[in-house]
């Protein structure tokens, strides 16, 4: 009923209208929310009266009917409604380096150390290996096979008629010697050279040979890692600081103002006098802790010193086979002090050459005799781990086992993009199998029977030692 209508009714000397009555005979807690309600629509009125109902008696009027119920009394304004706490999203932390599937690793060393012949070794090649000083002027690239177990199983399941491992490509770099960064022997030619890579083999002479020259006359182990590190860092220094030089008067014409766009010009400059003055003060950028904006701004430098590094010490066949070496304790030391957390690994390469010319049994029967290993699956994966690599098959019955390389942490369509860019572009889901359960399993018909075929969206995860078959749709589909 109008609320002007119930007032007149009110205000008649009458018996109450059928209103009064029925709001009477409402339950208690009914009729204390409809008192409150009517008692604010009168108080309103009391506050803005109208020509047909005098100010005084509207306000008495409604008093008289309705009193202050306690309703009314004790009802709060609503609060506003509080949002739910922000979740706490942990940002991914980004990774030194060029993003990417095809990575490669440089062997960098002083000339003489054993790097080309460490590299025909491994790669079973025939780059030159003399004795002086810069007998390899262009890089030499090779790839090497990745040992692993998982693969060979799955060649012996599926009898394919090609099988393809996943493969490290190995870069030979010739060496590099004092004062290189400002132009010494080949130096900037072969720092441009380093640079092109990911990751780097630093190899380390660790033996004594008369016939093998040494290009600082004696061996030295720590002095020969000194003169590599340092010159890395020269190169660096002087990247930065030409950046610097080049941008310097650009950023103090914007003052402390500015556009967005100048902003952001402003902290990346901010970000590279961070990084150049932590590499001045004879730091590895790679050992710095960065946030993922001056990743990002690394990055884009191409930087010698932010690349992983790996520690080869190349022995003597003797010393090795028997383990031991007077440099190798120095070496150690000089690598926990400097770049904690690095790998280091003893080889020979005179041992590798020797059984790099053997086949498969007779490297086997020569082993097993001497109780020894070789030392070259154990540098491949530790140079495929320090570039953040693994890989991932795909096998068909009688067709194809094949290893592909991708990066850690790679969504399904950056691994589908190994494979084709068309499957990736389309992709709609893949079919997973785990190794561990197949082999498990022993066939694929039992895997499925158990339930373990797994379906997986194009944005999973694709983890190390999968073997999927991807399924993408004849058209192009976005990312």
């Amino acid at each position: 009923m109008d609320a002007v209508l119930l007032l007149k009714r009110l205000a008649r000397p009458r018996t109450p209208s059928w209103s009064l009555r029925a709001l009477a005979a409402r339950p208690t807690a009914a009729k204390a929310e409809d008192t409150c309600r009517w008692s604010r629509s009168l108080l309103l009125l009391h506050r803005q009266p109208t020509n047909n109902i005098p100010r005084c008696l509207a306000y008495a009027t409604a008093t008289r009917a309705f009193g202050t119920s306690a309703a009314c009394r004790s009802k709060k304004p609503a609060s506003k409604k509080k949002m739910p706490p922000k979740k706490n999203v942990v940002e991914e932390k980004m990774q030194l380096g060029r993003p990417g599937n095809n990575l490669k690793i440089g062997v960098v060393g002083l000339p003489n150390v054993g790097k080309s012949t460490f590299f025909n070794a491994i790669t079973k090649s025939a780059v030159s290996a003399e004795n002086y000083p810069f007998c390899t002027i262009d890089p030499s690239v090779s790839r090497v096979a990745v040992p692993d177990e998982r693969f060979d199983w799955l060649v012996a399941q599926y009898q394919p008629s090609s099988r393809v491992p996943a493969f490290l490509s190995v870069t030979d770099i010739a060496g590099l010697v004092k004062g290189a960064a400002e132009g010494a022997g080949l130096g900037n030619a072969f720092l441009s050279h380093i640079s092109a890579v990911d990751g780097i083999f630093h190899m380390i002479r660790a033996f004594d040979d008369p016939d093998v020259v040494h290009v600082e006359g004696e061996v030295n182990p720590d002095r020969d890692l000194e003169i590599i590190h340092y010159e890395l860092r020269l190169k660096d220094l002087a990247m930065l600081n030409k950046y610097i030089g080049d941008n310097q008067r650009n950023i103090d014409r914007m003052g402390t103002g500015g556009s967005a766009d100048d902003k952001k010009k402003k902290d990346e400059f901010a970000m590279v006098v961070k990084v150049r003055d932590w590499v001045a003060a004879g730091n590895d950028v790679r050992k710095g802790e960065w946030t993922n904006k001056e990743i990002a701004v690394i990055n884009s430098q191409h930087l010698l010193t932010a690349k992983p590094v790996t520690y080869l010490v190349n022995l003597s066949e003797r010393d090795y086979l028997r383990k031991k070496n007077k440099f190798l304790p120095v070496i150690k030391k000089w690598i926990d002090e400097h770049n904690p957390g690095d790998k280091l690994i003893p080889f020979s390469g005179d041992f590798e050459t020797k059984l790099a010319s053997m086949d498969d049994a007779e490297r086997a029967a020569y082993l097993e005799e001497i109780k020894a290993v070789s030392a070259f699956p154990k540098i491949i994966l530790t140079g495929y781990d320090s570039l953040d690599l693994m890989h991932f098959f795909t096998a068909g019955q009688g067709t194809e086992v094949r290893g592909w390389t991708c990066r850690k942490k790679a969504k399904m369509t950056d691994a589908a993009r190994n494979v084709h860019n068309d499957i990736a572009d389309s992709l709609i889901q893949v079919d997973v199998m785990k190794f561990d359960e197949l082999k498990a399993a022993g066939s694929e018909a039992e895997l499925k029977a158990q339930g373990k075929l797994y379906i997986r969206g194009k944005d999973a995860l694709i983890e190390d030692g999968d073997i999927v078959y991807f399924r993408s749709g004849l058209g192009s589909a976005k990312k």
